[in-house]
């Protein structure tokens, strides 16, 4: 069939056609063992290994400076830097000095344990950081056997699908001219999407079941502006993505050259644009990109990838070296957002660990853990430019709570002379719709608010995304969501207190009138996206948004909703035809 369509999440804002490549790796992590040595050979196949996986990489490195490519060499830096991390060093040579094993089995039981953590983790960023281990440990284990490590693929036109791929997969892969990218894994955040942006490679990320959508050798469209695929596309389909290909580059260049103008409305409206961001190499996109500072830093790489609870130094370190870089601009801090399993590493699972014990109910029942983390974000808070933020709160209780234990903490580094901003602000997430409807009475409790929209979507519609049999009905732009959104402004601003969005619908340009309209102060998302989203918000005004706000509330469905806005956007943005546009007759999205 013809024009066969499947959405995605489009992480490199450009246009690819060429033949599908079915990329599925090999792996690698599960061969069966070699003859095992003694202690000491094993020790020293270990170090043999590590160092030539160094050598590696550190050639891999060197080629991309040669091509330019900054943020792609600072991900390799990321892999570097592990190979000499005393945690996974010693891991390692323990297991092989107390457990006797071999070399390469103590590697791989260290990437068990840390499957074990990141299992039935559904945040697509946080799994991008153990595809990131994983990426190391297969080249380890590639160089104990002796393997060959070649990504060359046919031809060069290859629009490569996979379920997911790793750093120096795709580094290697983009030698040998690869058009487009799809994965079925990874999000707007990931380092898929970091990569594949700085080598210019059309990307969808996020399309659950798309290999067993598409044969080797079909002729496929990447739309990495819209994020549309098109399989086996028509030739009037193909012109016109080809006409878009041109003219939506000359747009993207555009936009970037206005990327430090303030987002400011026509009417005089501003909303401040700040960054999501999990790890120091990724603070060269802010100033790149023109954010103000980091609306949303993730904290649960730093627990998900040690093998024991960080300790305060190391967390300290980790806060202030961004803390320090974004100042002036401020750094809102998440708490950390994981459930029980993951930080004690223990196999008990929940039946459904996103009802359960997660977020601050995690964090409340485990007192020394919690006060850890906030030692070491106050200290860090010592240029007076840190904000806490606390996830998963379902009570105002819980803000009580924790205003409590941070109080405590402050009294404890008074006393041992650390210096930190007493006037530290504190919010709270709005991901659950109990917080939305009971807006007033939190915003009394904390300094903000910060509306998670890919929760909030999950809570109200009852959608899990990665459930291919129902992702279809998540929506941000449903009407419910709207509705809580906004009872969540109007309760917050009742209190003289600003709320803040992220999640997708910060990204998404067809909800800037409704973000507007709702009269938002700030949104965070990922840095490439920021360009165009300031350019959509200078086009349009509080006023207009308002009356757009008005009739989207009249609608009954996401669909309706986001069609009348796609066509009103059109009519005040001609030019972004080539960003929004769609295959014509579609009814087979999925």
């Amino acid at each position: 069939m013809k024009n066969r369509i499947i959405r995605g999440i489009p992480v490199s804002p450009s246009i690819a056609i060429g033949k599908a490549f079915l990329y599925s790796a090999e792996d690698i992590s599960f061969f069966s063992s070699r003859r095992k040595g003694n202690v000491q050979e094993e020790f020293s196949l270990f170090e043999k290994t590590r160092r030539k996986s160094l050598g590696q990489l550190r050639a891999l490195k060197s080629d991309l400076k040669r091509l330019g490519n900054k943020e792609s060499t600072k991900l390799i830096d990321v892999q570097i830097l592990f190979l000499q991390d005393p945690l996974f060093l010693n891991s390692v040579e323990k297991r092989i000095k107390n457990k006797k094993e071999s070399a390469e089995k103590a590697i791989i039981n260290f990437l068990k344990s840390l499957k074990i953590n990141f299992k039935d983790i559904e945040d697509s960023y946080i799994k991008e950081r153990y595809l990131d281990v994983k990426d190391v440990v297969d080249r380890l284990l590639k160089n104990i056997h002796n393997k060959e490590i070649d990504m060359e693929l046919p031809g060069s036109d290859n629009i490569v699908v996979a379920k997911t791929l790793t750093s120096s997969e795709i580094i290697q892969m983009s030698r040998n001219k690869v058009r487009g990218i799809i994965t079925e894994r990874g999000g707007r955040t990931s380092h898929i999407a970091i990569l594949t942006e700085a080598l210019n490679i059309p990307t969808i990320v996020g399309t659950n079941g798309v290999q067993e959508e598409i044969e080797v050798e079909d002729e496929v469209i990447v739309d990495g502006i819209s994020g549309i695929i098109v399989i086996k596309p028509d030739e009037d389909t193909k012109r016109r993505f080809e006409q878009k290909e041109r003219e939506a580059a000359a747009i993207q260049q555009e936009f970037l050259k206005k990327k430090d103008l303030p987002a400011t409305t026509i009417d005089g409206y501003s909303i401040d644009i700040s960054a999501n961001i999990e790890l120091p190499i990724e603070l060269s996109s802010i100033k790149k990109y023109g954010a103000k500072g980091v609306g949303l830093l993730r904290t649960e790489f730093l627990y998900l990838t040690s093998e024991e609870i960080p300790d305060e130094e190391k967390q300290f370190r980790f806060y202030s070296e961004i803390a320090d870089v974004c100042s002036p601009d401020y750094v809102i801090m998440r708490t950390l957002d994981l459930g029980g399993d993951k930080v004690f590493k223990t196999k008990e699972k929940e039946a459904n660990p996103f009802l359960g014990w997660r977020g601050v109910r995690f964090t409340l029942g485990a007192r020394e853990i919690f006060r850890i983390q906030l030692r070491a974000m106050l200290r860090a808070s010592a240029k007076g430019n840190v904000r806490l933020l606390i996830p998963m709160v379902s009570q105002v209780e819980e803000i009580i709570e924790v205003r409590k234990i941070v109080e405590d903490v402050k009294e404890e580094l008074r006393k041992e002379g650390y210096p930190f901003d007493e006037n530290i602000e504190i919010g709270a997430m709005v991901e659950i719709p109990s917080v939305s409807l009971l807006a007033d009475h939190f915003s009394k409790e904390v300094d903000f608010l910060s509306i998670g929209t890919n929760d909030l979507t999950q809570y109200t519609l009852a959608v899990d995304r990665g459930n291919k049999r129902v992702s279809a009905l998540f929506d941000h732009l449903d009407p419910s969501v709207i509705s809580l959104m906004k009872m969540t402004v109007k309760g917050a601003h009742h209190n003289n207190k600003w709320v803040g969005v992220c999640g997708e619908m910060a990204c998404d340009l067809v909800a800037m009138p409704v973000l507007i309209g709702l009269e938002v102060d700030e949104l965070s998302l990922p840095p490439t996206f920021i360009p165009q989203v300031k350019n959509v918000i200078r086009g349009l005004s509080l006023k207009e948004s308002k009356k757009l706000l008005e009739k989207v509330e009249k609608k009954e469905s996401a669909n309706n909703v986001r069609g009348f806005l796609k066509k009103e956007l059109l009519k005040r943005f001609p030019s972004l035809k080539n960003i929004l546009v769609e295959v014509e007759n579609d009814r087979n999205y999925r």
